[in-house]
């Protein structure tokens, strides 16, 4: 017997499933549920023309500078909302990592936008994020430091491999169980200085620093 997800939803909030105080089993864990007005579609938040395959091919190439892919270190519920984000600029492989003590998309592309704010617009193009819901702000990238904004397709992280990578070498120094919340801003420099200061086959074992400031030598 098939049973549509909304009958489910119905129960759960409905007189029986909240006496039983079943909507604790919901990944929102809600105890009331949004009116259908405001569960806006995916779709609409992470709209077809935003796609990873309406991306233009020389951001996919490699070919220019300015093209960053972005996501979210999350770490151990024991350590609160604190969390790391993760910016990896495509062709030269730097590395930004910035702390944030707050998971909402609001918090996060506010501080996204100060950070990246500081270099020139041609050195922000563009990002590519996953469609995790903390990046459903991405609309304000584009009038606050004029970034254009990728989404890779559903459950396909893999489409913004360059971060992917990226991830798993931060978390030689930011484990899951890393207190992000005491982590000051020289710990996470240290971090990044280590990052970028090793020499990579993929660059001509240049380091992501040198490759890096050759490309910002460019736009003066």
């Amino acid at each position: 017997m098939r049973v549509s997800h909304e009958t489910i939803y119905a129960f759960v909030y409905g007189p029986d499933g909240q006496s039983e105080e079943l909507a604790r089993h919901l990944p929102t864990r809600r105890k009331k549920r949004q009116p259908r007005h405001a569960r806006r579609p995916r779709g609409l938040v992470f709209p077809p023309e935003r796609s990873i395959h309406e991306r233009p091919d020389y951001v996919k190439t490699r070919e220019t500078f300015g093209d960053w892919e972005g996501d979210l270190m999350i770490f151990e519920r024991s350590q609160g909302n604190a969390n790391i984000a993760s910016l990896v600029e495509r062709k030269t492989r730097f590395v930004v990592l910035f702390r944030n003590n707050d998971q909402s998309t609001t918090h996060l592309m506010n501080r996204l936008m100060a950070v990246m704010d500081t270099l020139p617009q041609p050195a922000r193009q563009s990002i590519t994020f996953d469609r995790g819901i903390e990046f459903r702000s991405w609309r304000k990238l584009k009038p606050g430091i004029g970034t254009e904004v990728w989404f890779c397709d559903p459950q396909a992280p893999w489409q913004k491999g360059s971060v992917e990578n990226l991830n798993k070498r931060a978390r030689r120094y930011l484990p899951r169980d890393t207190p992000v919340a005491a982590l000051s801003n020289r710990n996470m420099k240290a971090i990044c200085d280590r990052l970028n200061g090793t020499p990579r086959k993929c660059l001509g074992w240049r380091t992501p620093m040198e490759a890096f400031r050759d490309e910002m030598m460019k736009l003066r």
